[in-house]
């Protein structure tokens, strides 16, 4: 299978602790991609190391065939942070056509990527006067506008209404039916059931990389937070002191 992301041997430590623990992982081409686990179970650490800005301790993370941080990606790589990262001094509009400048895109593909995360209507308002909600979306536009063949979204749906992360789901998948690429990362278990694939991690470690309905037949249950749960226990050493 052609993979847009291959990480092999991944370890990183972080304030004179070891964070990730030997990650082996891949990401199909052209498929959303589900980055679960709890809150701190190195999600973002992972996510930095895909586009090249985490400093590793060992392993490799080879992306769209070169090396993770290669300027070679520079334009082939979108990421969304979990912090907004636009300018507050600047309209929606006026952020999303800066960055559209930057790759070389026209005022309509920076409009058009405004009205994709539903904020067309708020395309005039200064950044600075948005929701925490809002916010989330306008750097999701500045992400999106350079089109680029892989796009890494940090917990995009925090803050969302219902209704509109069901559309920004459906957004995605639109994505990858275009062949675009999508690493998403969620600590809500029932976003794992709109991906293509899984990538459950706990305390630095992958447990599971495989479908939605793998995940269910190996755990044996239907449910798929009962089926993180048994993995997890299922993961965890023997502490019975049993041979």
């Amino acid at each position: 299978m052609d993979n847009a992301i291959a990480v092999r041997g991944l370890v990183v430590n972080r304030g004179g602790r070891r964070v990730l623990h030997g990650i082996d992982a891949t990401v199909p081409r052209g498929s959303v991609t589900g980055l679960l686990g709890p809150s701190g179970s190195g999600k973002t650490t992972l996510m930095r190391a895909v586009v090249g800005v985490q400093v590793i301790a060992a392993g490799t993370v080879t992306v769209l065939g070169a090396s993770a941080g290669s300027p070679l990606l520079r334009h082939r790589v979108g990421y969304l942070t979990q912090a907004p990262s636009v300018y507050a001094d600047l309209t929606v509009r006026e952020n999303a056509r800066y960055f559209a400048a930057l790759h070389g895109r026209a005022h309509a593909e920076a409009d058009r990527a405004v009205a994709d995360v539903g904020l067309a209507s708020a395309a005039g308002q200064l950044v600075g006067t948005l929701s925490g909600g809002q916010r989330s979306r306008a750097s999701l536009a500045c992400a999106l506008v350079g089109e680029p063949e892989l796009i890494v979204l940090d917990e995009p749906t925090v803050g969302q209404d219902p209704v509109l992360r069901a559309e920004l789901w459906a957004r995605f998948h639109a994505l990858a039916a275009t062949g675009t690429t999508l690493l998403v990362s969620s600590h809500v278990m029932d976003e794992a059931a709109r991906c293509d694939r899984l990538l459950l991690i706990r305390e630095g470690r992958l447990i599971a990389d495989d479908t939605p309905a793998a995940i269910r037949a190996t755990a044996g249950v239907d449910d798929l937070d009962e089926a993180f749960l048994r993995l997890i226990k299922a993961s965890q050493p023997d502490q019975s002191g049993e041979a």
